[in-house]
Order: structure tokens, then sequence, then C-alpha cells
């Protein structure tokens, strides 16, 4: 019997990009979501520990969320605190985050504009202990 193996290349031609392409995607969305959940816990991580610093609050906060993040493996991270330091105020901690898009050149080939840069932030907020 002959056979035709014409038609499964053809599928096959039609098929790996479209593949290639969704497992792309999904490797930019864990790239995302594992960047929001690093910021997510260091804003938590630094508004904790500042919070129970007994002297210099927002110094202590910015050290520990910083070095949450300097942990990551892709990404690029800025943080920043606010708080006054006095028992009984509070101690914010925001962490905002930068992560490559790969599609962003792609779109281009179809007449679509995207940043180059998927963007997200996290907040923490600890009441300062103090006695």
């Amino acid at each position: 019997m002959l056979t035709d193996r014409r038609g499964e290349m053809d599928e096959a031609a039609f098929v790996f990009p479209i593949l290639l392409l969704i497992s792309l995607a999904l490797i930019n969305l864990a790239m995302l979501g594992f960047a929001s959940i690093t910021a997510g816990n260091a804003a938590n991580y630094g508004a904790r520990m500042g919070s129970v610093a007994q002297s210099n609050a927002s110094s202590v906060a910015y050290r520990m969320a910083a070095s949450r993040t300097e942990a990551a493996p892709f990404g690029s991270y800025q943080v920043s605190v606010s708080g006054s330091g006095q028992p009984g105020t509070r101690v914010l901690v925001r962490v905002v985050f930068q992560v490559p898009n790969f599609f962003a050149r792609l779109a281009g080939f179809f007449g679509v504009s995207m940043a180059p840069e998927f963007s997200g932030s996290s907040e923490a907020t600890f009441r300062q202990e103090g006695w």
C-alpha cells in the first residue's frame, strides 16, 4: 500500500508555529506571575521587619525588602519606603517591578504596538511597634 505523507507535513508546518507562540506566552506569563509574587513577598517582609525595628525603621524596611528582590533571577525591582518611625504610625513599603515582554517585537510585524516590558507594583503596610 502506498501512503501519502504530504498532508502530515502540511499540518505540522501550520501547527508548530502556533504551539511555539503558545509556549512563549506561557513562559512570559509565568515570569510575570513570579515577579508579582516576589514583589509582594518583598514588600510584606520589608514592612514587617521595619515595623518591629526599634530604630531607623525606614532603613531597615528598605534593606530587608531590597534583599528579597536581589535573589530574583529576572526582572528589575525598585523599593520605596515611607513612615516616620514613631510607635503607632504606619510603615509602607512599595515594590515596583518590570519583566520583559517577549511579544513586543513580534506584535510590530502585525501592526500592533506593545510595551517592551510588563510592569506592576505591590504594597504592604504594618503599624510601627514600640514601647
